[in-house]
C-alpha cells in the first residue's frame, strides 16, 4: 500500500473497529491509536494487537491523526462523527463503519463534509466485541464510500488507499442510494425474517406449533431472525424511510400472490416464481462487464478544479459496478483542470469505465500498462 504518514485513529473498537485495527497492523501500518469509552475494550484491543496505543480521551486519539474512523453503536454515531470533526487536525479525513449514511451526512454542516466521508463494509461476523475481531474481516468484501459534493479529493484518495490496505474493494456511491440499496438487500430481510419466524412461533394449527414442523427452506429463509435486538431496532430507526418504501413494495407483491391465488391463476404464480428463479440465478452469477484479461489499465480524467468532481466520477463508477484498483489524483492550478487517473483491471472494463465517465460529460481516455 501507499505509505500513509502519521497515526490512523479508531474511535469505539468492537467487532468491527477492532477488526478494522488488525487488518491495518497486517497490512503494516505502524501507528494505530485507539479509543473506546470503556476501559476494559481498550486494554483487550491493545493485547490483541488491535491498536498499538491506548488513550483515554477521544482529543488524544485523533491528535496528529491523518485519517479517523469513527466505529461506536450505529445509534450515537451521528453524535461521535461531530465529536471527532471538532477536536480532529483539519488536514485529518474522517470517515465511518455505519450501515446507514443519509442520517450521518445530513447531520453535519457543509464545512464538516469537506471532512467527512461516509463508508460502510459489507461484512460482519454473529459474534460481537473486540474479541472477536479479525484481521481477515473485510479481505474481498465491497467497502461503500459515500462522498460528496464538499468532500475535498486529497481526502478521499487518502481514505480510499487506507481502506484497500485491508483487502477491501472500495465503491464510492450516492448515500441515498446505498441506504436504499441496504434497505432491500440487508434490512428488509430481517424484517422478513423476524415475521416469519414470529407467525410461526405464535400459531399452532389444530394445537399442532408450527416451528416444530419448519424444514430446511424456513431455516434458510430466517437464519438472520433475532440477531443483536438493539442493534437492529437502530439500524432500522435510522433508515426509517428506506425500509419504510421497501416494505410497502413488498406489500403490493405478496397482494400480487394472494390475488392471483384469489383468482386460481396458474400462470400468474408460474410467472411469479420464475421471476425469482431468474433473480436468483442473476444473484450467482458473475456480474462483471467481462472477464479480465490479466492486464491493468490506466484511465485518465481531465477533472475540473471544482467541488464534487471526483464525488461524480467514482460514484458513476460505482454504479456501473466498476473495480478501482488504485486511483491518483494531479490536481491542476487553481480554477484549472488536473487529472485524476484510475487503474482497472481488463480490458473490458476499461472501455465500460471510460463509458461512465463520458456519460457525465467529462473527458477520458484509456490506455494499457
Amino acid at each position: 500500500m501507499r505509505s500513509i504518514p502519521g497515526p490512523i485513529a479508531i474511535v469505539g473498537i468492537g467487532l468491527m473497529g477492532g477488526s478494522l485495527g488488525l487488518a491495518l497492523r497486517a497490512a503494516g501500518v505502524a501507528d494505530v491509536v485507539g479509543f473506546d469509552p470503556d476501559p476494559t475494550t481498550r486494554d483487550t484491543a491493545r493485547e490483541i494487537g488491535a491498536i498499538t496505543r491506548n488513550v483515554d480521551t477521544l482529543a488524544d486519539a485523533v491528535a496528529g491523526a491523518t485519517c479517523v474512523f469513527v466505529a461506536p453503536p450505529l445509534g450515537t454515531i451521528v453524535d461521535v462523527v461531530r465529536d471527532v470533526l471538532a477536536v480532529a487536525p483539519s488536514e485529518c479525513v474522517v470517515s465511518d463503519l455505519g450501515s446507514v449514511k443519509h442520517s450521518v451526512i445530513a447531520a453535519l454542516t457543509v464545512e464538516e463534509r469537506t471532512r467527512f466521508i461516509g463508508g460502510h463494509p459489507v461484512c460482519g461476523g454473529e459474534q460481537s466485541g473486540v474479541g472477536a475481531a479479525r484481521a481477515d474481516m473485510f479481505g474481498g468484501a465491497t467497502w461503500f464510500l459515500t462522498p460528496t459534493a464538499e468532500s475535498r479529493p486529497d481526502l478521499y484518495q487518502r481514505v480510499y488507499s487506507v481502506i484497500a490496505a485491508t483487502g477491501a474493494t472500495p465503491v464510492a456511491i450516492d448515500a441515498d442510494v446505498h441506504d436504499q440499496l441496504m434497505a432491500l438487500v440487508s434490512h428488509v430481510p430481517h424484517v422478513l425474517a423476524a415475521a416469519l419466524v414470529n407467525q410461526a412461533a405464535a400459531t399452532a394449527p389444530s394445537g399442532r406449533e408450527a416451528l416444530r414442523s419448519a424444514g430446511p427452506s424456513f431455516d434458510d429463509l430466517t437464519r438472520v431472525a433475532g440477531a443483536n435486538p438493539p442493534l437492529w431496532a437502530d439500524i432500522l430507526r435510522a433508515n426509517a424511510s428506506a425500509v419504510g418504501d421497501a416494505l410497502a413494495q413488498y406489500r403490493q407483491r405478496l397482494v400480487e400472490v394472494e390475488e392471483a391465488l384469489q383468482a386460481d391463476d396458474r400462470q400468474a404464480l408460474i410467472e411469479i416464481v420464475a421471476a425469482a428463479a431468474e433473480g436468483r440465478r442473476r444473484l450467482r452469477t458473475q456480474r462483471l462487464a467481462g472477464a479480465s484479461d490479466g492486464e491493468t489499465w490506466e484511465i485518465t480524467v481531465a477533472i475540473p478544479d471544482q467541488p464534487g468532481a471526483v464525488s461524480q466520477i467514482t460514484t458513476a463508477l460505482g454504479h456501473g459496478h466498476i473495480n478501482i484498483a488504485d486511483l491518483v489524483l494531479r490536481p491542476g492550478p487553481p480554477g484549472g483542470v488536473g487529472e485524476f487517473v484510475v487503474c482497472v483491471d481488463g480490458a473490458a472494463t476499461a472501455n465500460s469505465a471510460v463509458e461512465c465517465i463520458r456519460a457525465i460529460g467529462l473527458v477520458a481516455h484509456a490506455r494499457v500498462l
